[in-house]
């Protein structure tokens, strides 16, 4: 069964409270860990190996580090009390631009660690009242509170690990 779910078309319901902001702030701490066990002792043709059009496992593994500036700065954006959301580069995409497949499947795992660690830091600095704050999220058209976005970011980061699953079954390895 394809995980190849159009990200693009998902909608998200946030009908939580913001205090689950920690639960969202635990699972983002981890990515880093699964996502490097995820490519642990995969030969590089298998990471660099791609499914038709889309991405490898390794430019996969590079989206994680390419989409986190975005998320840096909408942290800024929830700090400045913008009115919009900054929104995700579709055209000119970040990832396709950064040829991953180019670069060492370590140094890709190292800046991402080093990024999210970073986004970490600031996260925790912050409390509940900022983490209910709304702001308006241009693509979803409806506002999104901080807990809202570490959910959304969560999920985003669900859907590339699944997707690396898929590939490495694909490829018949791990």
């Amino acid at each position: 069964m394809s995980h190849k779910e159009d990200w693009l078309k998902k909608q998200f319901d946030f009908d939580f409270p913001a205090s689950k902001y920690m639960e969202f702030l635990q699972s983002l701490r981890e990515t880093p860990a699964r996502l490097r066990e995820a490519v642990k002792d995969l030969p590089r043709e298998v990471l660099i190996r791609r499914d038709g059009d889309s991405w490898s496992i390794q430019e996969n593994a590079g989206h994680f580090l390419a989409v986190e500036s975005l998320f840096l700065g909408r942290l800024d954006d929830y700090e400045n009390n913008a009115p919009e959301l900054r929104p995700a580069r579709f055209e000119d995409n970040p990832t396709n631009q950064a040829n991953f497949n180019s670069q060492d499947i370590g140094w890709i795992l190292d800046q991402f660690r080093e990024q999210r660690q970073n986004y970490i830091d600031r996260l925790e600095g912050m409390n509940l009242a900022d983490f209910d704050k709304a702001i308006f999220h241009p693509r979803l058209k409806k506002p999104m509170r901080l807990c809202d976005m570490l959910f959304f970011h969560t999920q985003h980061d669900r859907h590339h690990l699944a997707r690396i699953t898929e590939l490495k079954e694909l490829w018949q390895v791990g």
